[in-house]
């Protein structure tokens, strides 16, 4: 995977993505990331980048550096901006499970002007679709509908990267979430990808996300096969 100084330091890109994989549980509790030669062939960076990287990685908890032996993954939560409770994928990952994510698609498209996404973002707007797979088998399909000031992302490699990075990347701060729910039909597209039987009846989450000026950043419609996996909301005092 190659990183690019046009986004940041590359130290913090390099951090970015490896937190985010200890988050979905890439690299699980108590196991060792890769050595560092593996990382700085994988990201073509110098060993400095790698090293910093994993420092700050170390001094925010999540990583443990153990003479002769690597580096250990010592916590894999993080706090949430979303709520005071715990995030899903917080559970999913503390739970024993991995969270790998697919690419389906990125593009720009245009809106219909008596359609939802046309009152939501105007005439266009940037579309992602991705799958997530939890343990191997297919589970959450994702929609995410993105304010046209996110079109670099068309230009990144978000295979593996998590969307709420991205969109930080792009100097934007994410302050306000809702999310709806309802039971929806399963449209024949994601009854496939999702591997279940057409016409299924499905968790569907319906999330809008909006920066500190109160603007629409992101509209997200995704797909639960809850026979998987049930939905998770856990809430702090």
């Amino acid at each position: 995977m190659k990183i690019s100084r046009k986004k940041g330091p590359l130290y913090t890109q390099v951090k970015d993505i490896l937190k985010d994989r200890i988050l979905h549980g890439r690299y699980a509790m108590d196991e060792y990331i890769p050595a560092e030669p593996q990382l700085e062939a994988e990201f073509s960076v110098s060993k400095i980048t790698v090293r910093k990287a994993i420092e700050e990685l170390v001094q925010e908890g999540f990583l443990e550096k153990r003479s002769g032996k690597g580096t250990k993954v010592i916590r894999n939560t993080s706090t949430s901006k979303l709520s005071k409770g715990k995030r899903f994928t917080e559970y999913l990952v503390e739970s024993g499970h991995q969270l790998y994510k697919q690419l389906i698609e990125s593009k720009e498209i245009n809106n219909e002007k008596d359609s939802k996404l046309y009152t939501l973002f105007g005439e266009k707007c940037i579309c992602m679709r991705r799958l997530y797979h939890l343990d191997d088998k297919p589970y959450i399909y994702f929609t995410h509908y993105l304010t046209e000031q996110m079109e670099d992302i068309l230009h990144e490699k978000t295979k593996d990267r998590s969307l709420y990075q991205l969109i930080e990347q792009q100097a934007i701060h994410l302050e306000n979430f809702t999310d709806n729910f309802a039971i929806a039909t399963a449209p024949p597209e994601v009854a496939e990808l999702l591997n279940v039987e057409p016409g299924k009846s499905l968790l569907k989450r319906m999330r809008y996300s909006y920066d500190e000026f109160d603007n629409l950043i992101e509209y997200s419609e995704g797909y639960y096969n809850t026979e998987l996996q049930e939905y998770v909301v856990t809430y702090n005092k």
